[in-house]
């Protein structure tokens, strides 16, 4: 062990020398120095070591979609295999819990993923494209400044080029013109004028030549100071800017690696944490505890049955034959109970929370406490409309208040207005304000009421009374009504008085035929219950019917009704209310009661048990199809 530790810090020293020794070396070469002439190539390698970071930032994208769509689909695929509702009775098994706690450890993975993702996004891409944008950025006003050096120095070469082809010619005439003024000068017959002339033109052409010699040597000078400069001082500022642009590159691009790893190895603990929920997840999983339970689920308590004996049924008297083999039969069968053993609760009316209201109606034909909706419906609504008005009060509010401002102003300096002026707009404002605050109490009150009959009449089964001229109807198993008076004389019967809100021509269609009852506004939205209470006969909720003071069920023992037709749920529906019963999809039932115009049907249907079950479903949730 001790061997191990003092070979790797040997090696860890050995590394740290060579890199020391490298950064010295590194220190001592310079792109200005050593690659004086080699500008274009460094153009050409600064700009390929940019496009090479542009591609690390585009393979970082690549990865960023692959994690975004990594977690999305493990977010997906936990949300396709969470248990349904209807599977929850399992969860007491210790494998469908281990199998939901592996859910919640992928979910927490696909977390993870997420912030990979995004920190690889924020911290890492961002800072790729913004250094790559600042490289181009400065690599182009390098390239533009050694091209400008290139420029002048090329321009003085130009320049030198020319002072020397001018003294070279200045040079041969001045020479051509000594040649002509010693001829002659040797030529006896040219006079002395022309002799002289060619003097002139002699002197001329030297003091040319003199000066185009003079503008080459200062042309000389001038490059070769140039020259130098640009060598020595210029080109190389330019070269070790496109060096430290380079190196930077490098050391980012080593930076963005190193840091994506810690972005990385961040998340590392807690997919591990995940791991381990998944392994004790696993772990947890009972198979005997599975089993007892299966066996506390479905044990009847029942003993196996005995061996049948053998009869001889030639020593039997043959009257009693036939009740010797009933009842050697009924031995062998459990009795599970039935219908008639069972009390049921037979209703006599709902509230009547359709009924007319006298108050004006609004633009659209509603009423204007919306009492002509389903109360879910109406209480959103005057909720929306109490809003509405609070918000148009605190709107008036700040009016009023910027307007008695402006007066109080106006009545301070009269140069900037006169007060009269605001006084009209004032109580216009003050008489918008108190008409809003008497909406506001008037509304606020329709939601109160329909609070309060929301309450009353949270149940299928909560009063299906309807007050007719002093009489109450109650309607029984058989379709007829009975009137009482509220004194509880008795009166007539009255079969044609049964009482509807709003909705006789439709029950009437409904007994004529067949009726689909299946309008597109019908929606497991519409808001009704959503979880299964008691059923008729329970006896739940009778002492707060009689708080109410009013008589919603009798019981009493009495056969099952007879079918009136059959339903098709077209919606799931979970009760909620007392009364009322579940309902799968596409489930088949039998119709006992039809609407009565309170949005509720009664419907049966048979039980495990060999019995029934009876309760209310919403009408707008099944497809109704009565006998003729």
């Amino acid at each position: 062990m001790a061997s191990n530790s003092s070979s790797r810090h040997s090696s860890n020293n050995k590394l740290a020398e060579s890199e020391n020794a490298a950064a010295e070396n590194s220190n001592n070469m310079s792109w200005g120095t050593e690659l004086w002439d080699q500008n274009d190539n460094l153009a050409i390698h600064t700009n390929r070591g940019i496009d090479a970071l542009d591609k690390y930032a585009n393979f970082l994208r690549d990865r960023v979609a692959i994690e975004t769509e990594y977690a999305g689909k493990l977010r997906r695929l936990v949300k396709n295999y969470q248990p349904k509702k209807k599977e929850e009775e399992d969860n007491e098994f210790t494998s469908m819990q281990a199998f939901r706690n592996l859910l919640k450890e992928v979910g927490d993975l696909a977390g993870q993923r997420e912030v990979v993702s995004e920190s690889l996004q924020l911290q890492i891409i961002q800072g790729v494209t913004l250094l790559s944008k600042t490289l181009r950025d400065d690599r182009k006003k390098c390239l533009s400044d050694g091209a400008m050096l290139q420029q002048n120095l090329t321009t003085q070469l130009s320049s030198l080029e020319r002072a020397k082809r001018n003294y070279e010619k200045a040079y041969r005439d001045s020479e051509k013109a000594v040649d002509n003024y010693k001829k002659a000068d040797m030529d006896l017959n040219l006079s002395r004028a022309e002799v002289e002339r060619y003097k002139n033109i002699m002197t001329s052409k030297i003091q040319q030549s003199d000066d185009a010699k003079n503008e080459y040597a200062n042309q000389l000078q001038k490059t070769n100071n140039l020259q130098q400069q640009h060598f020595s001082i210029l080109l190389p500022a330019v070269l070790s800017r496109l060096q430290e642009l380079d190196e930077k590159r490098t050391r980012g691009i080593r930076e963005f690696i190193i840091g994506a790893a810690e972005v990385e190895s961040s998340v590392a603990p807690i997919i591990a944490r995940c791991m381990e929920g998944i392994v004790k997840a696993g772990e947890s999983i009972n198979e005997k505890e599975d089993s007892f339970k299966v066996i506390e689920r479905y044990q009847s308590g029942f003993t196996p049955p005995t061996d049948i004996p053998f009869e001889d049924l030639s020593k039997l008297d043959p009257d009693s034959l036939q009740d010797h083999y009933s009842n050697s039969m009924s031995n062998h069968l459990t009795m599970r109970g039935t219908m008639s053993a069972n009390k049921i609760k037979k209703r006599v009316g709902i509230f009547n929370i359709f009924g007319s209201n006298k108050n004006s109606l609004t633009a659209d034909g509603q009423k204007e406490d919306f009492s002509d909706l389903p109360p879910n419906q109406q209480r959103k609504k005057l909720q929306a409309k109490i809003a509405e008005l609070q918000q148009k009060i605190a709107q008036e509010t700040n009016a009023r208040d910027g307007l008695m401002k402006m007066k109080i102003v106006y009545e301070t300096n009269s140069s900037l207005g006169n007060p009269m002026t605001v006084e009209g707009q004032l109580n216009e404002s003050e008489h918008k304000l108190e008409k809003l605050k008497i909406d506001l109490k008037k509304f606020q009150g329709y939601f109160e009421r329909a609070n309060q009959a929301q309450v009353a009449n949270n149940s299928p089964q909560a009063n299906r009374n309807q007050l007719q001229n002093g009489h109450r109807t109650s309607r029984h198993s058989n379709g007829s009504a009975d009137d009482h008076h509220d004194e509880g004389d008795d009166q007539p019967d009255d079969a044609g008085s049964l009482s509807r809100s709003g909705s006789e021509d439709n029950v009437a269609q409904i007994q004529n035929g067949h009726n689909n009852n299946n309008n597109g506004s019908a929606s497991p939205e519409s808001g009704l219950g959503t979880s299964h209470t008691s059923l008729p006969g329970s006896g739940q909720g009778s002492a707060n019917e009689n708080a109410i003071g009013e008589d919603a069920y009798f019981e009493t023992e009495v056969e099952p009704l007879q079918p009136l037709g059959t339903c098709r749920a077209l919606y799931p529906f979970e009760a909620s209310s007392e009364g009322s019963i579940p309902m799968n999809e596409g489930e088949e039932l039998q119709v006992i009661e039809i609407d009565q115009g309170d949005g509720w049907t009664r419907v049966r249907r048979a039980n495990d048990s060999n019995g029934w079950d009876e309760g209310f479903v919403p009408t707008s949730y099944i497809e109704c199809t009565l006998y003729a």
